[in-house]
């Protein structure tokens, strides 16, 4: 177990590694830089060199390349370019907890609704109830969560007025957050889940244990969930990871100080540093995830072999 750890920690740090290296080249890739809205002010070109000289920008583009790894290394993201007394070790560590505490509640959620969904949608296949929840499933897929959370804004805030538009100070307010967060989530897992029980149905071992007169309840909640289950294990990974780090527009949306909204801000501003800071949170955070879901494999069912 040990070894295989080790060798997905490596495999992890490679990708995190190919993850901050498009990144950086993508944005720097991108016409114009973080201080444009300078230029377009038409401050002196001399001034605006000195500016860029002050976090870097003026050196050739690897040796960026290069100083921001070997910060990365010593734990230090850098520096906001729209806000130099801001750090962004210290963003994210002030939005994360925020991020966090909506996606533990969407993560949550998620599972006590699509879980359920999709075990009663297999029991009763080509029932109505199956139809329902396939048509919910259906829509969750094909909307995108904003548009969601914006017919919910629409409806529930300025129409009805039911629930608050921004902020996380009452529970009301984590209302339409969360159900904006988990929306797409508990239709994929009733989706996810209705499949595989369908297919753990027909295999020959439930045959059996129905033969033996074991209760229809017994046969689907010890041989058929347990065995339906890995494929919605394997979607908790990225799932927890996208939900505790924020949902970017989401945040956005209702004014949440999580680094989610701060990602969207940072890429309309070109703010390279928080931009790369966050992402590389981001991708350390789903190699976690993903590294504690294959090891719950092996927790969840014993038949799965760790290769070493």
């Amino acid at each position: 177990m040990a070894k295989y750890i080790i060798k997905r920690l490596l495999a992890g740090l490679i990708s995190l590694w190919v993850l901050i290296t498009i990144t950086f080249f993508l944005m720097h890739s991108i016409p114009g830089g973080p201080f444009s809205p300078a230029e377009e002010r038409k401050i002196p070109p001399e001034v605006l060199a000195k500016i860029e000289a002050s976090y870097g920008l003026d050196k050739p583009l690897y040796i960026q390349y290069v100083n921001y790894l070997n910060n990365l290394l010593h734990g230090d993201l850098g520096i906001s370019f729209k806000d130099r007394d801001t750090l962004v070790n210290d963003l994210i560590e002030r939005g994360f907890p925020v991020s966090a505490r909506v996606g533990i509640v969407a993560v949550i959620i998620s599972l006590c609704i699509g879980v359920p969904l999709g075990i009663i949608s297999a029991i009763y296949k080509t029932k109505w109830i199956d139809r329902a929840s396939m048509i919910f499933a259906t829509i969750g897929i094909s909307i995108p969560g904003f548009v969601i959370t914006v017919l919910m804004m629409f409806f529930f805030c300025v129409k009805f007025k039911i629930f608050p538009t921004f902020g996380l100070s009452s529970p009301l307010h984590y209302v339409l957050p969360v159900a904006g967060l988990s929306f797409y989530p508990i239709a994929y897992i009733t989706r996810l889940l209705r499949s595989s029980m369908l297919e753990t149905m027909r295999q020959d071992y439930i045959r059996t244990a129905r033969s033996k007169g074991v209760k229809e309840i017994m046969v689907i909640a010890k041989h058929a969930l347990r065995n339906s289950l890995m494929p919605v294990v394997t979607y908790l990974g990225p799932l927890i990871a996208g939900l505790l780090t924020g949902g970017f527009v989401v945040e956005r949306l209702f004014s949440i100080p999580g680094i989610g909204r701060e990602f969207v801000s940072s890429v309309g501003d070109r703010d390279y540093s928080v931009t790369l800071g966050i992402t590389v949170f981001y991708g350390a955070f789903i190699i976690i995830a993903n590294l504690c879901v294959d090891i719950l494999y092996v927790i969840i069912d014993p038949r799965v072999k760790v290769e070493e």
